[in-house]
């Protein structure tokens, strides 16, 4: 990410001034590269109302994660990571401590369960009542994992593979389990969420990265502007 670049950059750069003035290394004029703009996929309402449908009518614990993503904007080794005493069904909350990936160190690959990729991305994150609804229905023990049910984790790969079946089930092209957490945030800016506030329910560490990522308008809403325009009376 460009955070990640310039976390670097920085270091580097401390480590170069340090070269100069304990060994008179000169130092480099590198600057930090300009970042490109990028389009941000996103779920059509159409493929929206679909997945929406198939989870629906299709209810089991796999379905109810990608559900509770689509409407938490959750990552998809969040969702991982999430055990029910997470959930706090009295202030219709989750909580997101930890985070589950597979990492391949000295040629062996192993599941990890860590803590979230920043500070910020350990949050609080409200909850749909009708989620909350279907979260009671499966509610188990505390110390489970909600999409495994029990005490070991479904590692992220595995889910991922999980809703490539679904997105067949619903005739949706094949698209990568974030694009929910990119719908999520999309939604929330078209409905009017604060950037701000939306910037803390996903964990971004800086609300200019909210900003940049997905305060773009829509086509459906660019089309309706446009609509409006006429010949001068």
């Amino acid at each position: 990410s460009a955070k990640s670049v310039r976390d670097i950059l920085t270091v580097y750069r401390s480590i170069e001034h340090y070269a100069y003035r304990e060994y008179g290394i000169r130092e480099s004029n590198f600057t930090m590269p300009k970042t490109e703009q990028y389009y941000t996929d996103v779920l059509t309402p159409v493929e929206r109302r679909r997945l929406e449908n198939c989870l629906i009518n299709n209810m089991s614990l796999t379905n109810l994660a990608v559900l509770l993503c689509l409407f938490t904007g959750l990552r998809i080794g969040e969702l991982c990571g999430l055990k029910w005493e997470d959930i706090d069904f009295l202030a219709c909350t989750l909580s997101v401590k930890r985070t589950v990936q597979r990492i391949t160190k000295n040629g062996k690959s192993q599941v990890i369960i860590g803590t979230p990729k920043s500070r910020s991305s350990v949050r609080i994150v409200p909850i749909p009542e009708f989620l909350m609804t279907l979260l009671k229905e499966y509610k188990s023990f505390g110390d489970f994992y909600i999409i495994a049910n029990s005490f070991k984790p479904t590692e992220p790969r595995t889910m991922q593979n999980r809703f490539k079946s679904i997105l067949k089930a619903s005739d949706i092209r094949n698209v990568n389990f974030h694009l929910l957490r990119h719908t999520y945030a999309s939604v929330c800016i078209e409905k009017g969420f604060d950037p701000k506030a939306l910037s803390e329910l996903l964990g971004h560490s800086d609300a200019a990265i909210t900003l940049n990522r997905y305060v773009h308008s829509s086509m459906e809403i660019k089309k309706d502007y446009v609509s409006r325009l006429c010949l001068s009376a």
